[in-house]
């Protein structure tokens, strides 16, 4: 029997390839599609007739009904990672500390905001009588509005766009062209909202790139949470100051 060789002239243990990022697929993205056109078909019919049976305001059913369906939605994605992963939903979506402050990311949103106001100024996007315009009739639902739109909105549109999408086609077609569908999908998915009017949807897509930009340089979906919320919250502060110089004009006939 012949003696081992001593440890230094063994062969060094081969390193474990390492892990694919994201570990979902495209099939994953295709039955979360279908579970979120279900769920938010079924919200708006179950919605809109609540609506006609008790004539609630609009805002004070659909946006509850709203934060129902975000509920739903990222507990869906979350038994995907459980169920056919087993891996954990926030780490896996990369909600981490990102390298850089709060307050600059918050500031990166701030100063998308205003990138997208002087665009808006250059392509002459029209004032168009859209469903979210009509929810913003009174101050009521204008503060539910804002306050979901500046807390869990952002939260969950980050986390589906830029947390689950994204990862999944940069890893296909490269980061430019993964931030770029991506945020073209943001923007479509907000289409409706603005009555279908294309300057609007493109302006949208313009700062989900913003945001894209924000989780593939930082790593950190979080991070691009927060430049979002606060993105919303420079539009809603403003219609808050609209809407009261509004009221001021009137109320000085």
């Amino acid at each position: 029997m012949s003696p081992e060789p001593p440890p230094e002239l063994m062969p060094a243990p081969e390193a474990p390839a390492p892990e694919s990022y994201p570990f979902w697929g495209y099939l994953d993205l295709l039955g979360f599609i279908l579970i979120a056109l279900l769920a938010s078909l079924s919200v708006s019919l179950l919605g809109a007739a609540l609506i006609d049976a008790t004539h609630i305001k609009r805002a004070f059913v659909l946006f509850p009904a709203q934060v129902m369906l975000y509920a739903f939605l990222l507990g869906a994605l979350a038994v995907i990672f459980r169920r056919y992963y087993g891996r954990p939903f926030w780490q896996s979506l990369r909600w981490t500390a990102a390298d850089l402050t709060t307050p600059f990311v918050a500031t990166c949103g701030v100063l998308a905001a205003f990138a997208v106001m002087v665009a808006s100024v250059l392509m002459r996007t029209p004032d168009v009588d859209s469903p979210m315009k009509a929810l913003l009739s009174d101050p009521a639902s204008i503060v539910m509005i804002a306050v979901i739109g500046t807390t869990l909105a952002p939260v969950f549109e980050e986390i589906v766009f830029r947390g689950f999408l994204q990862p999944l086609l940069v890893r296909s077609l490269g980061a430019t062209p993964g931030i770029l569908l991506a945020a073209l999908a943001f923007g479509l998915m907000h289409l409706q909202e603005y009555a279908y009017s294309w300057r609007h949807a493109l302006l949208i897509s313009a700062a989900g790139a913003s945001f894209g930009w924000m989780r593939e340089r930082t790593g950190s979906t979080r991070a691009a949470a927060v430049m979002h919320a606060a993105y919303n919250c420079v539009f809603f502060l403003l219609l808050v100051a609209q809407q009261g110089a509004t009221h001021g004009r009137w109320a000085g006939r």
